[in-house]
């Protein structure tokens, strides 16, 4: 779990998903917090950068999880679909089923 989480490479289960989302959610706050304390506090606004990128790469490689390009994460309301929707079983075009499930190799026997 969390294995690059910056890298847009891959897939990931919804548990990691979920937990990347609240992650986000509870950093945005805390950033947004200090920005509002005043003073010269704004330059930790920057900190936002690092955190949208998470937040896509996550949803790129859950996106992926699907059988589905990145940009999908940009349909609105996707990112609830994301949460919910199992993902492929086996392997896909963008790597190995994070579950393990159906990830074996089958032989063919003629």
């Amino acid at each position: 779990m969390f294995q690059d989480p910056f890298s847009f490479d891959g897939r990931i289960r919804r548990i990691e998903y979920g937990i990347s989302v609240i992650i986000y959610l509870v950093a945005c706050v805390i950033v947004t917090a200090i920005m509002q304390s005043g003073g010269d506090a704004v330059i930790i606004g920057l900190a936002f950068i690092p955190l949208e990128w998470f937040l896509l790469a996550q949803g790129a490689k859950r996106c992926h999880d699907r059988g589905n390009s990145g940009w999908h994460q940009c349909i609105p309301f996707y990112s609830l679909w994301l949460l919910f929707a199992n993902g492929d079983k086996g392997e896909n075009e963008y790597g190995k089923n994070p579950k393990g499930i159906g990830n074996q190799e089958r032989s063919t026997n003629a």
